[in-house]
């Protein structure tokens, strides 16, 4: 049976042909629903593990409630309130990229109680000088991502995001190798947070 426009089974190569370039139709692709585009296709099959089950963590093992059981170098805890704490991000945007989680296991801003918003806000603003006077930065992004629809890697715990910016610390890695690179370790960051923390 001849393809919509014409040809026929000995007018396409075969999907194992040597000489067929990548992407080109075979006989079976041309008569199969779907319009041809630019776009590749990487088939990762493997990823419906993630997509189905996600990347939040079981209620028992939430990062945010083990680290502040642990020695501060331990759990990368660089200061403690008294219902709020500060954390460095294992996984940063840029260098001394912290975050600031009530202790109590709550999941939006809108549960947390007046006296720990307060103290996310006081910590917030302390972390924000720290981070200036020690590392010299130009300017900072400030967020929090509520629920995992809007992005929570960690979504059951409150946790607000603080990175500092440089006016030079963007670069081609991030576009073109999903690379950042960091400059520091973290807990060399963490330790020199800590020791210069301003209250």
């Amino acid at each position: 049976m001849p393809s919509a426009d014409g040809r026929g089974p000995g007018d396409f190569p075969a999907a194992d042909d040597p000489t067929r370039e990548a992407g080109a139709p075979t006989w079976m692709s041309s008569e199969l629903a779907g319009v041809p585009d630019e776009f590749q296709r990487l088939w990762t099959p493997y990823r419906m593990a993630y997509i189905q089950q996600g990347q939040q963590p079981e209620p028992h093992a939430c990062p945010f409630c083990v680290a502040p059981t642990l020695a501060d170098a331990d759990g990368l805890v660089v200061h403690r309130g008294r219902t709020a704490f500060v954390i460095m991000n294992l996984f940063p945007y840029n260098t001394g990229h912290v975050m600031i989680c009530p202790y109590r296991h709550v999941a939006t801003y809108d549960l947390a109680t007046t006296e720990e918003t307060a103290e996310i806000a006081l910590l917030t603003q302390q972390a924000m000088r720290t981070i200036t006077a020690v590392s010299g930065n130009h300017g900072f992004n400030i967020g929090m991502n509520q629920g995992q629809v809007a992005g929570a890697g960690i979504a059951d715990h409150l946790h607000q995001h603080i990175v500092p910016r440089w006016a030079t610390d963007a670069n081609f890695f991030p576009i073109i190798a999903k690379t950042k690179a960091l400059p520091r370790l973290i807990e060399e960051v963490r330790a020199e947070l800590q020791e210069g923390w301003l209250s």
